[in-house]
């Protein structure tokens, strides 16, 4: 007999199901109608074109082997084992689904269109000078050279990564890629690190092999958002050390310089500091951490203000950009619930069923004397705030389509949701069943 439990956990599923279904078919109606999607197979950035390549035999073989191996791994494994398993099954699973798609077109030319950062490497040869005009060029009407579409929509901290990647002899998209799928791998380890020290070790255990098997690995490779997620990651996980920590101020001025870094990767990112805000309700080191993270926040910014960026400036233009129609208008009255939808196919549906488990935690014991002194309520609110940055993007109306790589950094938090889940190898398969349709049915954009 079916436990009611289980029950409402299919029907989150069922939910989310039709969730997406209700986008693909009003995004298609829209987009045959009047053209203001801008996308060929709303409301993902990708087109239609079944295929199969050399990362299919592999994708499949580590699908199956986390989901039959994962949850007992998981709970035997030492705790350092259990990290850099994760870390290698991780990027084992990006790797495999980039390879679908090719080593060409996964992965060696993915980086290299002409929306891409790569684009401009060769303007940069004069750091300084290209960080005093970075402004200059964001405006598509402007006069002069614009930026490509990456390029502009973002800090230079970005760019900035793949020029000095250049510098060191490791240029080209080939290099890019290798450098965001091994990067954007860590981040598996900074949220298990996170769960441990917010929670418990019992409930990152459980979580690890739905980080690992995560349908958001189709766009972990080949994306710079991967490596955007990682960077984030680990300034939350270092702050969730220094807030639980022997040594919080340390760990608290890495967290700072992290954040700062992240904050020049990616405008939209400084809403991580939403998820560091639960992290901060969930600590106790709280006043000792405070003036170390705010002295490593600064670091970043100074350094860049002082070349010649103008943050603000260049955040005003890019919403000049924006408004003006780079890339379309866009409707926001359909991108503020499809964008959701397309976060379905970047969590996958055990993580929709997870949350409604954690949604029960925090009813059922909100109500009692310390009841964030116990792990189960810890988690569920780190997924609340990372919930509650992802609303706060939606709501903003500055992201509208390709949130399936964009919001990577936010969604990855959700996915420890797993562990609240029984069952896990059927929950595991289903995550396994969504990254495999998505990356062999479509062909995936950015």
């Amino acid at each position: 007999m079916i436990r009611s439990s289980h029950l409402r956990d299919l029907a989150a599923a069922l939910a989310a199901v039709l969730l997406f279904v209700a986008a693909v078919l009003v995004g298609r109606h829209i987009q045959n109608t009047d053209g203001t999607l801008f996308l060929n197979w709303p409301p993902l950035f990708a087109s239609w074109g079944p295929h199969v390549g050399p990362g299919t035999p592999a994708a499949v073989v580590v699908a199956g082997a986390v989901v039959v191996y994962g949850p007992a791994l998981a709970a035997r494994l030492s705790w350092r084992a259990l990290l850099a398993v994760s870390c290698g099954a991780a990027m084992a699973w990006t790797w495999s689904l980039a390879l679908i798609d090719g080593w060409h077109r996964g992965i060696a030319a993915r980086l290299t269109t002409r929306y891409e950062y790569l684009q401009v490497i060769d303007r940069f040869h004069d750091i300084p000078a290209a960080l005093r005009d970075f402004t200059e060029h964001i405006l598509i009407q402007g006069p002069e050279y614009h930026w490509p579409a990456h390029v502009a929509g973002h800090p230079p901290g970005a760019t900035l990564t793949f020029v000095w990647l250049d510098r060191i002899g490791l240029g080209g998209g080939a290099w890019a890629g290798v450098w965001c799928i091994t990067v954007g791998a860590t981040a598996v380890v900074a949220v298990l690190v996170t769960v441990r020290a917010l929670a418990a070790e019992g409930l990152a255990r459980r979580a690890a092999p739905f980080l690992v098997l995560a349908p958001g690995a189709v766009w972990m490779g080949t994306s710079a958002d991967g490596y955007f997620t990682a960077v984030a990651a680990w300034a939350v996980a270092l702050f969730a050390l220094a807030v639980t920590g022997r040594r919080p101020r340390a760990a608290a001025f890495g967290a700072g310089l992290l954040y700062g870094l992240t904050c020049y990767l990616s405008y939209g990112l400084t809403l991580i500091g939403v998820i560091g805000l639960g992290v901060l309700v969930l600590g106790r080191n709280r006043r000792a951490v405070l003036l170390p993270l705010v002295a490593g926040v600064i670091v970043v910014p100074l350094a860049l203000a002082l070349a010649g960026f103008n943050y603000w400036e260049a955040y005003h233009l890019l919403v000049e950009r924006y408004n003006q129609g780079a890339g379309g208008v866009r409707p926001y009255w359909y991108w503020v619930w499809a964008n959701p939808a397309c976060t379905v196919l970047v969590v996958g549906l055990a993580t929709v069923a997870g949350l409604v488990r954690a949604g029960g935690v925090l009813r059922r014991q909100r109500k009692q004397d310390g009841f964030l002194s116990t792990p189960e309520p810890r988690l569920a609110v780190l997924l609340l705030a990372a919930l509650l940055a992802i609303l706060v993007a939606d709501l903003s109306g500055m992201s509208k389509a390709e949130t399936e790589r964009i919001w990577l950094p936010f969604a990855i938090w959700l996915l420890a949701a797993g562990a609240f889940l029984p069952r896990p190898r059927a929950w595991l398969a289903a995550q396994a069943v969504v990254a495999l349709l998505v990356n062999h049915l479509l062909w995936t954009g950015w």
